[in-house]
């Protein structure tokens, strides 16, 4: 309910349930977690919005947890568990909302910078006073936290997740350079046509790398 309040719609992928808003899908599962998003390595992650105090009404009116951020059109919503989402008005978007960031927290951003341009192919820039590295669809802003963060597996928000074309060629070039992934490319227990494996960046943030997430038309 909260993300369908915030402007998602629900799709099914067989066993797999996912919000879906452009630019991303929020697979949803029940467990049991450790904590929210904040103090978590992936602190948060935003969405732009075309009409802003015409969504600000919306989610009031739902009931929402609203927390005003401190510029005019910007702000956060909290869910239920713990899962932060901030908010930005962007008039020139196409649609009502848009995928806009998965924001870390990272004692070196720039070392982290450096880490997603080295494996995911991300591109450097800059957002304010945030180093980001940019990937199509998405900016990851890397916020400096005084002290690691703890690692994302098992909070609510378990991991973070990119979709790949030539899923065995892309993990070939991650374990070439050292990394290593949570075990072989396997396909999902939860969709046909799914296959996935992880990965997890030196900070604790797991990724899961797929080929085939999209919904079956």
């Amino acid at each position: 309910k909260f993300w369908t309040d915030l402007g998602g719609k629900l799709v099914n992928r067989e066993k797999l349930v996912m919000a879906q808003f452009p630019g991303i899908y929020v697979l949803l599962r029940k467990q049991d977690y450790s904590g929210g998003s904040v103090g978590s390595v992936v602190n948060h992650f935003g969405f732009y919005v075309r009409n802003f105090d015409e969504g600000l009404a919306r989610w009031k009116a739902a009931g929402l947890n609203w927390e005003p951020g401190p510029n005019p059109g910007q702000g956060f919503v909290n869910g239920p568990d713990g899962v932060r989402v901030e908010i930005y008005e962007n008039k020139s978007i196409p649609t009502p909302m848009q995928m806009h960031h998965i924001h870390l927290m990272v004692p070196d951003p720039i070392a982290a910078q450096k880490w997603y341009i080295e494996h995911f192919g991300a591109t450097a820039g800059k957002r304010g006073q945030f180093d980001t590295a940019n990937v199509p669809g998405t900016e990851i802003t890397l916020g400096k936290a005084p002290m690691p963060q703890e690692p994302t597996k098992g909070r609510s928000v378990d991991h973070i997740g990119f979709e790949v074309t030539k899923l065995d060629a892309f993990v070939a070039k991650l374990q070439a350079a050292g990394l290593q992934t949570d075990g072989a490319i396997r396909s999902s227990a939860n969709a046909s046509g799914l296959r996935i494996v992880y990965v997890t960046d030196p900070w604790g943030t797991q990724i899961e790398i797929t080929e085939g997430l999209s919904p079956k038309s």
